[in-house]
C-alpha cells in the first residue's frame, strides 16, 4: 500500500516541517509514504478565487491515476473520531486500492473537477486551521491511525 499526501504551496513555518518530517518517519514504518509539494499558482492577483482554484485542480488531478482512491481534507467532509479514522483507513487499505492519496486543497478549496473525482471527502474539526497547520495535524492523525491498527500505546481512550 502507499499512502500519499499532496498539498498546495510549500510552508513557510519551520515547525510545520519539523513536525510533519518526524510524523513522515514514523508512518513509513508502516506504509510507503510520500508527501507531494505542488507549486503555488503564480500571479494570483490577477486571478478570481475561480481560476485559481481550476488552476490548481488541474495540477492536483495530473497526479491522480484512476486507480487511486482520492479522499479530499475539506471542511464539509465526514467526521470521525481517531479510531473510527483508523476503521476507515484499515477498510481502504484491505479494498485492494493499491495508492490512497490526500489532499490539503489551496486557500480557496477545490474545483468543481477535483470534487467529482474524489472518492470520499473528510474534515478534521468543525474548526478552520490554516493549510501548513493541516499538515502537521493530518500526518500525525495518520500515524495515530497506524498505532491503533497495531495496538501500539500511542494513543489513549
Amino acid at each position: 500500500m502507499n499512502v500519499e499526501l499532496i498539498v498546495v504551496g510549500k510552508t513557510d513555518m519551520k515547525e510545520v516541517e519539523t513536525l510533519v518530517a518526524m510524523y513522515t518517519k514514523r508512518i513509513n514504518h508502516y506504509v510507503r509514504f510520500a508527501i507531494t509539494t505542488l507549486a503555488d499558482i503564480r500571479n494570483t492577483r490577477k486571478l478570481s478565487e475561480s481560476e485559481q482554484k481550476r488552476l490548481e485542480g488541474e495540477a492536483i488531478l495530473r497526479l491522480i491515476s484512476d486507480s487511486d482512491h482520492l479522499t479530499l481534507l475539506d471542511e464539509h467532509g465526514a467526521e470521525y473520531r481517531s479510531i473510527e479514522f483508523a476503521e476507515v483507513l484499515q477498510r481502504r487499505m484491505s479494498s485492494g486500492v493499491k495508492r490512497l492519496v490526500f489532499v490539503i486543497g489551496g486557500p480557496y478549496g477545490f474545483s468543481d473537477a477535483v470534487y467529482q473525482r474524489a472518492n470520499s471527502k473528510i474534515s478534521l474539526s468543525k474548526m478552520t486551521f490554516s493549510h501548513q497547520i493541516v499538515r502537521a495535524i493530518f500526518t500525525e492523525q495518520l500515524y495515530r491511525a497506524f498505532t491503533i491498527l497495531k495496538n501500539e500505546p500511542y494513543h489513549h481512550e
